[in-house]
């Protein structure tokens, strides 16, 4: 008889590990990668995904100020945020928001394409994101992926 497979959490008796990943964003979509980055954040590419359990592995992006898009968003796509207080609305297009905070564009999407639970936070804070070809994580030896 076959049994379905649960992973157990982080400090129970983990049996399954976290691998390293480097993916160049260089000219990749902003939405198409942000989904395949979805999906490994959450650990949906590995046999003992469990949506209760935070089973994905770590991400790092490198150049991810070089993300394109299509069409006319570069003016069209707005970042929206409020301060909170009446009419504090702030809206931003991608070139501005670019030229101010070079990651957050790629961040956002990936944000918002992960489960709006808890666990989100979590796979969140798996993801490293650096604008330049260089970064901090090279004793972890991330394999380079092409997504």
């Amino acid at each position: 008889m076959q049994r379905t497979y649960v992973a157990k959490k982080e400090g129970a008796g983990k049996d399954w590990n976290r691998n390293w990943y480097l993916v160049n964003a260089d000219g990749k979509r902003l939405g198409r990668l942000a989904s395949e980055i979805a999906i490994i954040l959450q650990g949906k590419h590995k046999p003992i995904y469990t949506p209760s359990v935070d089973t994905g592995d770590y991400i790092v992006v490198i150049n991810s100020e070089k993300i394109a898009l299509t069409g006319n968003k570069w003016e069209q796509k707005l970042y929206q945020r409020h301060s909170g207080y009446i009419g504090g609305l702030k809206e931003m297009n991608y070139r501005r928001l670019i030229a101010r905070r070079p990651t957050l564009p790629l961040r956002e999407a990936v944000r918002r394409m992960l489960p709006k639970n808890n666990l989100s936070r979590q796979m969140l804070r798996k993801l490293k994101l650096y604008c330049g070809p260089e970064h901090p994580h090279a004793a972890q030896e991330p394999q380079e992926i092409s997504l």
